[in-house]
C-alpha cells in the first residue's frame, strides 16, 4: 500500500508524478529541485541551488514524518560534474554520519536548465 506526500513547503510537480510516496516503512522523495516554492525564483549558482533543493526535499520529508536523519539514499544529478565539490560542501550541511548512500551523475539536461537535482529515500521509524 502506498501513500501520497505534499506540501505547499517545495515546489508543485511539473508532471504526473507526486513530490513523494509513503510505501510501508520506506518515503520516496521525487527529485527536488532548486525552486522556491514560495515565488518560483531560482537562485544562481551550484552552491544556492543545492541548498534550495535541499530545502524542497528536507519540507517533502517533513511533510511525511520524517527528517534528514532518517535519508538512507540520496541520488545527485549535475548539470556538471565540475560542480561537485561545490555541491558536496553544502550537502554535507545537510546530514551527519553515518551518512547516506549516494550517487552522484553528470547529465545532459535538467528541467528548468537547473544546475541540480537531488531525490531521497528514507526509512520511517527508524
Amino acid at each position: 500500500m502506498k501513500s501520497g506526500i505534499s506540501t505547499v513547503r517545495a515546489p508543485g510537480a511539473i508532471g504526473p508524478y507526486s513530490q513523494g510516496i509513503r510505501a510501508r516503512d520506506f518515503v520516496f522523495v521525487s527529485g527536488q529541485l532548486p525552486v522556491d516554492p514560495e515565488n518560483n525564483e531560482i537562485p544562481e549558482g551550484i552552491a544556492n541551488q543545492t541548498e534550495r533543493s535541499l530545502k524542497n526535499l528536507r519540507a517533502v520529508l517533513e511533510a511525511a514524518g520524517c527528517a534528514m536523519n532518517d535519508v538512507v539514499e540520496v541520488s545527485v544529478f549535475l548539470k556538471d560534474m565540475n560542480d561537485f565539490a561545490a555541491m558536496n560542501r553544502v550537502y554535507e550541511r545537510f546530514f551527519e554520519a553515518p551518512y547516506p548512500a549516494r550517487a552522484a551523475m553528470e547529465v545532459a539536461r535538467l528541467p528548468l536548465d537547473v544546475l541540480v537535482e537531488i531525490k531521497a529515500t528514507a526509512s520511517v521509524g527508524r
